[in-house]
């Protein structure tokens, strides 16, 4: 453990979409926050020599590396930050671990439930910290949601919704990025997308019994380019190759507290963009919210006169709402890079102080079981339990 008003050197895996966001959310906390230890941004590393130098310089990175192997091995860096493809979630993982290094890792945790439950008992044998980016729990109006629901507030809870819909694969000439390989990325919009709307269903009202689902590939084959990364890629087509993950997935829940759920995952849903959105309706009144209006919780409570009754619009800005008090002014909004500065803030604050901290990979590997649950649901053609997987 990092005594108070010491550092924290943190190595990273990974400089490109989540890359950026990580980093940003390390040179954040510094500024934004007053953590026991101060992060140090140690080093940046990735393949290509030329992008991870160019990344280091303009993330604020003091050095790089080329290969993780490296990275882990060496002795000023405390904690390994993996954002590379899941397919090399695992060996990054317990590789850093055999080296004593904490370990902080991009959803899901890994191709498979088996090797996620490898990585769990890996950590907890040696001892190590461990977490899993779920960044949206650590926005400001869904901690005010748990709030309420841990209030009493809604009481029994009886339905929770959830859709996560995007729109960037309906062109089919849209190449062949690694998110579309079952090899590398372990599934499509069910463990890119679905993964985030189970963990805040986990986090809000608790664990799955049983599920059911179905799932789609709409465009069988796409374009194979020269060089393709990321969403979409670039470089000139070459030939065509095939999707092997999912486009679409959807499933129905029951949980273990009753309450019924309905989850729609779609990279798809033409003119969405990045509809997050979870409503949950319980015996004294209801939440909904949506990423796109981050800042924003939609609430209605059946105590209310009746003359006055609706749905409210609570902004969560406040000094009162978590995290808000660290930004801005009341009413001064943030944005979809905070969630990663506060996950980072209590990571941090995790390794400095020993503060509780969730989401661990305990958690990486309850979402991994509902995703593995829903697939093996879509195989038999009927409900699976959770406990099954």
């Amino acid at each position: 453990m990092v005594g108070v008003n010491q550092k924290i050197n943190v190595g990273m895996v990974g400089y490109k979409f989540m890359g950026k966001a990580h980093s940003n959310a390390y040179k954040q906390v510094n500024m934004f926050f007053e953590p026991d230890a101060e992060v140090v941004m140690k080093a940046i590393c990735g393949r290509d020599e030329q992008g991870v130098k160019a990344a280091a310089e303009k993330f604020g990175w003091e050095g790089y590396e080329t290969d993780w192997r490296k990275l882990v091995k060496r002795d000023d860096i405390d904690f390994i930050d993996i954002n590379a493809p899941s397919d090399a979630h695992k060996e990054i993982t317990l590789a850093a671990i055999a080296e004593g290094k904490h370990v902080f890792c991009e959803k899901p945790l890994a191709l498979n439930l088996s090797d996620a439950r490898e990585m769990l008992a890996a950590a907890e044998k040696a001892g190590v910290k461990h977490g899993i980016c779920f960044n949206y729990r650590f926005l400001p109006a869904v901690q005010l949601a748990k709030k309420i629901i841990d209030s009493g507030k809604l009481g029994e809870i009886h339905h929770y919704r959830a859709t996560y819909l995007q729109d960037w694969l309906v062109d089919p000439e849209t190449p062949l990025a690694w998110r579309l390989k079952k090899e590398i990325a372990g599934s499509g919009a069910h463990g890119d997308i679905n993964a985030h709307s189970i963990d805040l269903a986990r986090f809000l009202i608790g664990e799955f019994d049983r599920v059911i689902g179905h799932n789609r590939t709409f465009v069988k084959e796409r374009p194979v380019l020269e060089s393709s990364s990321g969403l979409t890629g670039t470089g000139s087509a070459t030939e065509k190759g095939e999707v092997t993950v999912d486009d679409a997935t959807a499933f129905l829940a029951d949980f273990k507290n009753g309450a019924m759920g309905m989850f729609v995952a779609s990279r798809f849903a033409t003119g969405r963009k990045n509809h997050n959105t979870f409503e949950i309706h319980g015996s004294k009144g209801t939440i909904r919210w949506d990423l796109e209006n981050l800042n924003e919780l939609q609430v209605y409570f059946r105590e209310d006169e009746p003359e006055l009754a609706g749905f409210r619009r609570v902004l969560a800005t406040e000094p009162e709402h978590k995290y808000a008090g660290n930004w801005w002014p009341t009413g001064h909004i943030i944005g979809y890079e905070h969630g990663f500065v506060h996950i980072a803030y209590e990571f941090v604050q995790h390794l400095a102080s020993g503060s509780p901290f969730a989401p661990t990979f305990e958690d990486g590997v309850r979402c991994q079981e509902v995703l593995e649950a829903v697939d093996l649901s879509i195989e038999r053609g009927t409900w699976v339990s959770v406990e099954e997987v």
